[in-house]
């Protein structure tokens, strides 16, 4: 994180942007040495790569009961270490609310400078983070929301309905013109929001090309539930052209069940990004040819703006002089031509 940060340059204005940018900047100031003003505001790159003065950041997650989640809090970890300045605290990964609750109470008795949370339950965490924030304390929310705005100073999140668009968008381009073609979508678990978001973008994007969503089935996110439901939509589908996995991690139960059933007519698009489909795409020799990245890096990204925020630094390859609050990452598509530039972020299942 740290060789990232210091490797990103700001942005520098060219050629005739820089004529037509200071000759815009002139005619709504007047001079172009208040031009140059506007655009040394905040801090360099240079300037927060920096070892400034030591802030202490509290970490709460869920627990690393999947793979994406594991590596979330190995990334939220990995972050602090690379940082000199940072002194983490990390509280014990739970998916009880009250367990969490109590741990960002712990946070705010004991004064930390600031709080990147993973909520087990974004609702419920919502009233604890909105008291870290009254006591001065900026929070960094990740992956799930508050439901009130007034509980975080940032938030960083994965992109669910873009997830969806980018595979949809894919499958459209393998199946040109095959106006009649099967698809078929494994969902995670349909009672969360962000399973319904990524059937959403799935289905609009399908829908611009002319296709739909056929068969459908949701698992719950885990080896077992992949292999159990795909079972039984092989036996009720004798004929698929595509499948999008929602999860790579149930996409392992999902191979499986592809393999024992010998259904080799299709191929597959997963999702989350996980080492073991990008070692599938890359040999080529199972029917998943792609996957759909869900960052795993979340809380990596919120440890480094949490230390930003706390030092009173800035995102300094931005002009405006200030920390985002609302960072939405890409969902890009990792193929045997890209996989390369990918793998080193996927995450073990």
């Amino acid at each position: 994180m740290r060789s990232q940060l210091k490797s990103r340059s700001r942005l520098v204005l060219t050629g005739v942007a820089v004529l037509a940018s200071a000759t815009l900047l002139a005619g709504c100031t007047g001079s172009n040495d208040d031009a140059e003003n506007i655009v040394d505001q905040g801090t360099t790159t240079e300037e927060n790569a920096a070892t400034g003065d030591t802030v202490t950041i509290g970490f709460s997650g869920p627990a690393a009961d999947h793979g994406w989640l594991g590596a979330i809090n190995s990334g939220a970890l990995a972050a602090a270490d690379s940082f000199p300045d940072v002194d983490l605290q990390v509280a014990e990964g739970t998916n009880d609310v009250n367990a969490q609750i109590a741990a960002v109470e712990t946070f705010i008795n004991n004064k930390v400078d600031a709080i990147v949370l993973l909520p087990s339950d974004g609702a419920a965490l919502t009233e604890v983070a909105t008291k870290a924030m009254e006591a001065g304390i900026p929070v960094i929310n990740v992956d799930r929301e508050f439901s009130s705005p007034f509980a975080a100073r940032s938030t960083v999140l994965g992109d669910n309905y873009g997830m969806g668009v980018s595979a949809g968008t894919y499958i459209c381009g393998q199946l040109s013109g095959q106006s009649d073609a099967v698809v078929a979508e494994i969902a995670g678990i349909d009672s969360l929001p962000l399973t319904q978001d990524r059937s959403a973008g799935f289905a609009d994007a399908l829908d611009d090309c002319g296709l739909k969503v056929g068969p459908r089935v949701a698992a719950d996110f885990t080896v077992q539930g992949g292999e159990s439901v795909t079972s039984q939509l092989l036996s009720a589908n004798p004929k698929i052209d595509a499948i999008w996995n929602h999860d790579d991690d149930q996409g392992i139960g999902v191979l499986a069940a592809i393999t024992a059933a010998g259904r080799d007519e299709f191929f597959m698009v997963g999702g989350a990004g996980s080492r073991n489909a990008m070692e599938a795409i890359q040999a080529g020799d199972t029917p998943l040819q792609a996957t759909v990245i869900y960052p795993s890096t979340q809380a990596a990204d919120g440890i480094a703006l949490a230390r930003l925020i706390a030092q009173g630094k800035t995102a300094g390859d931005l002009i405006t002089p200030s920390v985002p609050n609302r960072i939405v990452l890409d969902a890009p598509v990792v193929t045997k031509d890209n996989v390369a530039d990918f793998i080193d972020l996927s995450f073990e299942s």
